[in-house]
């Protein structure tokens, strides 16, 4: 009886906070039926290019028919599978899902007749529409790319656990809890329409949890330089010598730097300070409208090229070693080409961590990269002067759309459930934006013109760039369940320079394949110092590690370190302090 009163004071306060929460969208204009992508128009476009595909396609009645029949029995021996089902006999699936797949793990999809049917009718008929997509004949790698994806978001979207009625979970949710998990549900689903701009976020962590320089990019170190595209961070040393050469971090400017320095236990700022490092690193603004006009050319000139010449005054030395990762490894690059150019030598290596320099593969998210699309966009980046890091979020997450969407969706809004505190999930949802010319500019130039690649079709700070001339000693980190930068892609990249190199493979993707510290010993890298045609063939001869690969990269990288000197505090040279990291410009959130 005492259970009473309680519930109903949560289910009270719970109805409370969903009637303000209403309001306040209702006041801002948000009205769920109003979201929408940042122009209607663009998803339009969008749309339109991805079903341009079946245009293309030329259909050959013998295997649509061969389709047809084989969907025919399936649903036969799904009928008499329910009636076995019914009467409680065991029966095995006609559809199973894949392993990875788990979306189906509750019990009821197998005991409960109702929930057995509607799961096996689904997944034998996504099954069916994928068969068809890829028996159609006459399409071009990209066609069939582009109609692949989107029959594979029509089928995740119309999946039977994203509706309330048909999944068996949320209905248990709302039994047991007496409703208050559906009012819970609209709760976190106002309260994200209120966070979004047009276009709903999903929430994947609970963002109160987190705070950037209190439980996250902790490393202690000082702000000593800043312009209007990034501040420049000088961590505080550790050991009782430091290396002569300091090293300086050049993160994507599409994501924020503390990927890097999530966690004291996870952080790869931290270990190099504990090697030994003098690390520097760069932290991009969150640029907005004002930056409209701001260059690919600014961020290798105002940007790499600026951050050197700090680094060099906060230290006395002008040589030094670099890191890039990702586009922050792109942009290094053609920094790179730049100096050989203008016979700049201060770098005396380069380590580039998932990135893209030939991007005649540039992997799934090449469906967004066909003409009518490229078009659109560079309307809708006009238009508001800067591409809105949210919309790349959500770019990205639907590459992994059950994992990184639908499975938060469920979560959050059929069952009500509050998002878990994790911290590699709130850097993901701390987008950035990215200034209209300089994106335009890497779109074209880069994922659809693939010119950086092609010695001197580029011209940047006014030099031609030409990669095959840098013989900086290199060594690429690659993923290899990286599914933004390919890794076979990033090979190709690797095979452009003509200098001392190593390519270097770690296990599973683009995040945990470079944040990988050696104490778990979670995942292993494969190494072949010889460079090979093709990087199957590279891959044949590798030899499989153990851990960590950060210890074999400090190995390599001790040869270019220089000798030991007294550590060097942040302020102590030409530079002062401005302020302690992680800075201002990281705490800027996109509203």
């Amino acid at each position: 009886m005492e259970l009473l009163p309680k519930f109903a004071k949560d289910y009270l306060k719970h109805v409370t906070v969903l009637a303000k929460l209403s309001r306040d969208t209702v006041a801002k204009g948000l009205a769920p039926g109003k979201l929408a992508t940042p122009d209607n128009s663009f998803v339009l476009d969008v749309t339109s290019s991805l079903t341009d595909a079946f245009r293309e396609a030329i259909v050959d009645p013998g295997k649509v028919m061969q389709d047809n029949l084989e969907l025919s029995l399936k649903y036969w021996q799904l009928v008499q599978n329910v009636a076995l089902t019914t009467m409680r006999q065991p029966t095995d699936p006609v559809v199973a899902p894949e392993r990875s797949d788990h979306r189906f793990d509750d019990e009821a999809w197998a005991r409960n007749p109702f929930y057995y049917a509607i799961a096996q009718l689904y997944l034998i008929n996504a099954q069916y529409l994928d068969k068809l997509t890829q028996d159609l004949d006459g399409l071009s790698d990209d066609s069939r790319r582009q109609l692949t994806f989107l029959v594979r978001q029509f089928a995740n979207a119309l999946a039977p656990t994203n509706f309330f009625i048909t999944n068996p979970e949320a209905v248990r949710k709302c039994r047991e809890t007496w409703g208050l998990s559906v009012v819970r549900g609209l709760e976190n689903f106002y309260r994200d329409i209120l966070r979004s701009r047009q276009l709903l976020n999903v929430s994947m962590t609970d963002e109160q949890a987190f705070r950037v320089g209190e439980n996250i990019a902790t490393t202690p170190g000082e702000v000593v330089f800043q312009n209007r595209l990034f501040q420049l961070i000088q961590y505080q040393p550790t050991t009782e010598t430091v290396h002569q050469r300091p090293l300086l971090i050049v993160p994507p400017f599409i994501n924020k730097f503390y990927i890097m320095d999530l966690a004291e236990k996870n952080s790869l700022v931290r270990w190099l300070v504990s090697q030994g490092h003098t690390v520097f690193m760069m932290s991009w603004v969150n640029p907005d409208e004002s930056y409209r006009d701001t260059t690919f050319e600014d961020y290798v000139q105002e940007g790499v090229l600026t951050a050197m010449d700090a680094v060099e005054q906060a230290t006395g030395e002008r040589e030094l070693n670099t890191i890039g990762y990702c586009v922050g490894g792109t942009l290094l690059a053609t920094t790179l080409a730049h100096l050989k150019k203008i016979s700049d030598n201060r770098v005396r290596s380069s380590t580039f961590f998932a990135t893209l320099m030939d991007f005649s593969d540039p992997g799934e998210i090449g469906v967004y990269l066909n003409e009518r699309v490229i078009q659109a966009l560079e309307t809708y980046i006009d238009k508001i002067g800067y591409y809105d890091g949210r919309f790349i979020a959500l770019s990205f997450s639907s590459l992994k759309e059950n994992n990184l969407i639908w499975s938060y969706f469920v979560n959050n809004y059929l069952k009500g459930e509050p998002p878990l505190p994790f911290d590699l999930l709130y850097w993901n949802s701390d987008s950035t934006n990215l200034p209209a010319a300089m994106y335009k500019y890497y779109l074209r130039e880069m994922y659809v013109n693939n010119k950086l690649q092609e010695p001197n079709a580029l011209t940047v700070a006014g030099t031609p760039i030409d990669l095959t001339s840098i013989d900086t000693p290199a060594m690429f980190i690659s993923a290899q369940q990286d599914h933004i930068a390919l890794w076979k892609s990033t090979y190709a990249g690797y095979k452009l320079f003509s200098g001392e190199k190593r390519f270097v493979l770690g296990q599973s993707g683009h995040i945990a394949g470079i944040i990988n510290p050696p104490e778990p010993g979670k995942y292993g890298y494969y190494v072949n110092d010889s460079e090979a045609e093709s990087p199957e063939a590279w891959f044949e001869q590798t030899t499989h590690h153990k851990g960590s690969w950060w210890p074999s990269w400090q190995d390599w990288v001790s040869r270019f370190q220089g000798d030991e000197v007294a550590p060097r505090i942040p302020g102590d040279h030409k530079l002062t302090v401005i302020e302690a990291a992680p800075g201002s410009y990281v705490r800027k959130r996109l509203v």
